[in-house]
């Protein structure tokens, strides 16, 4: 059963008669590796932006657990069900790592069951930082070592969905492996984990992979 759906997904900017993405129908089910790979200017950061209902479709419908998107407020939407991944981090960078994914489980309103100062250090432990590297501030942390705080804080609500933009676009060959490896362990919890990447690395790692060019998905 698909977790996301794309029925006939379309999306232009305002202003303008061409489609960014023209009537794109894909599935996502829980459990495994999506990336969505294609030249630049394809579409593929629209979709994503499309995807994490930060851009609403201007046609076709986004389906999750067979509801529709567009009757879930956004807010909600992106601080309960998807967790975002940038290529760039997109971390506080004058926070520590700790406080980075403390602040996110803040943001999204969620109540939990234990001290989130606890369920942050175990987050970051599962993605490979120790308890030290967790009380650095960000700007103290390597490419490879941020990357891993912005998928915990991702993470830090525990969302169905992973969506993550060139997450290991500015990192090493072995980092990159090591970051795949997370996201694998992560579909195989349950994760629906969805990438965008320009990596044949990545996308060999996937289960399936979507090629996009000109906006319409290539068959």
């Amino acid at each position: 059963m698909s977790k996301l759906k794309l029925n006939n997904v379309s999306y232009r900017y305002e202003k303008s008669s061409t489609n960014v993405l023209d009537n794109i129908c894909m599935d996502f089910e829980a459990g495994k590796i999506y990336t969505i790979v294609g030249k630049s200017g394809a579409g593929k950061t629209t979709l994503l932006s499309v995807l994490s209902s930060l851009a609403r479709p201007t046609g076709g419908e986004i389906l999750l657990d067979d509801k529709d998107v567009s009757k879930i407020d956004r807010y909600k939407f992106r601080s309960k069900y998807v967790g975002v991944i940038f290529q760039n981090f997109n971390l506080l960078t004058h926070l520590t790592a700790l406080e980075n994914v403390e602040l996110s489980m803040d943001i999204s309103g969620k109540k939990f069951d234990r001290p989130k100062k606890e369920i942050a250090l175990e987050l970051l432990g599962k993605v490979g930082l120790n308890a030290d590297e967790a009380k650095r501030r960000v700007l103290k942390l390597s490419g490879g070592q941020q990357q891993r705080v912005a998928i915990a804080r991702a993470l830090s609500y525990d969302p169905d969905i992973i969506l993550a933009d060139e997450p290991t676009g500015n990192l090493d060959g072995e980092t990159q492996n090591e970051i795949i490896s997370i996201f694998r362990m992560l579909a195989d919890e349950g994760k629906c984990v969805i990438i965008v990447t320009h990596s044949p690395d990545v996308a060999a790692a996937s289960d399936v992979k979507y090629e996009l060019k000109n906006g319409k998905k290539k068959t």
